[in-house]
């Protein structure tokens, strides 16, 4: 028996050798060929199963004028972005009560005066940035980086076309002159842009003077000043005062809405400081989660890309001076700005608040 089963074990033993003489002989390639294909497919399934940055902002801007940049921003980069809509003051309380388990990647708001606040409420992280600090003019941003103006909004004055000259009127100042008496419309000193406006002036033309105006404007007042800048260009068009002071844009919607409405813009103060002009603008928040990716998305938005469709939304100006303003609003005419830092909107709010009160303007 065991000299039958003696050549069987050894065929048996050849068989097993040549098997593994044919699997040491195929090519090594197909192996690492077939470990690279499955490292590759596990790759881009991680990145296929990598959830996507999103970026969060407060803004106190209206969601009909950053949706469409924001969509348009995801369109492009794949990085969506959620935002909160507020009155400033709401968010920039909202900002501190949260410290640092805020959601929130970037604060936006208009008005100077504002993101001056943010920033000494310490809401924001300073940023430098080439692109921001070549595409945002040095007097429409924080001296320590902490903002930068997205948009410009130029408070002038609009008259009536039917009772008023354009060679009447000159300066804001002469608002104040007695020929102006009981023909000026306001809008109310409790806003924000009045308020930046005597702040700026405050700037420029020093505490003294700047009250010796506002009180003029005041004694010149055909009625008690409105709720806002519409109402106060109604008022003009109504024949109820002659002139009124109001942002740009607010001109720019009352036109779209009754394009046969009586009334133009005038451009003051073209012989010396120029127009007063305030801006709307953003900042990356102090406890930022996204503090990268809300860059990008400010720079994005400060880029040629946006800025057309982002002043354009609004009837404002571009602070991106490659960018050319809508024809709507470059059909209003070219104008000197005042190119004071607007930052003293903010720092010189709480004077200009106080000035008004002893002028009388309420």
């Amino acid at each position: 028996m065991k000299a039958k089963w003696a050549p069987s074990l050894a065929l048996m033993a050849l068989a097993v050798a040549g098997c593994s003489q044919k699997e040491e002989s195929k090519p090594a390639v197909e192996t690492t060929e077939t470990a690279a294909a499955v490292a590759e497919k596990a790759e881009v399934k991680a990145e296929a199963t990598k959830e996507a940055p999103v970026v969060t902002v407060y803004s106190s801007r209206k969601e009909h004028l950053i949706k469409p940049l924001f969509e348009k921003y995801t369109a492009e980069t794949g990085v969506d972005v959620r935002y909160v809509t507020d009155k400033a003051g709401p968010l920039m309380e909202r900002l501190s009560a949260e410290g640092e388990s805020t959601p929130a990647d970037m604060f936006m708001t208009v008005d100077a005066g504002n993101l001056w606040q943010a920033s000494n409420k310490g809401l924001f992280a300073s940023l430098d940035s080439e692109s921001l600090e070549a595409n945002v003019p040095a007097h429409l941003q924080a001296a320590n980086n902490d903002w930068f103006g997205l948009s410009i909004r130029a408070r002038t004055i609009v008259y009536s076309t039917e009772r008023v000259k354009p060679e009447d009127l000159s300066t804001y100042e002469a608002l104040a002159a007695e020929d102006w008496k009981g023909r000026l419309c306001l809008r109310t000193s409790k806003k924000v842009y009045n308020q930046s406006l005597v702040a700026t002036m405050i700037q420029t033309q020093g505490k003294e003077k700047t009250e010796e105006i506002v009180k003029g404007w005041v004694a010149n007042l055909a009625t008690e000043p409105f709720s806002n800048d519409t109402k106060a260009m109604e008022a003009v068009a109504a024949g109820q005062c002659d002139a009124t002071i109001v942002n740009t844009y607010y001109f720019g919607r009352l036109k779209k809405k009754n394009p046969e409405v009586t009334l133009a813009l005038y451009w003051p103060n073209q012989e010396d400081r120029g127009v007063h002009v305030n801006i709307s603008g953003a900042g990356i928040t102090k406890h930022a989660k996204q503090p990268a990716e809300a860059r990008k998305l400010l720079e994005w938005l400060a880029s040629d890309k946006a800025q057309g469709q982002f002043a354009e939304i609004n009837h404002e100006y571009p602070v991106n001076v490659t960018v050319k303003p809508s024809a709507e609003v470059q059909a209003w005419g070219n104008f000197k700005a005042d190119l004071v830092n607007v930052e003293a909107a903010g720092k010189l709010q709480a004077d200009a608040v106080k000035l008004m009160d002893r002028a009388g303007y309420r």
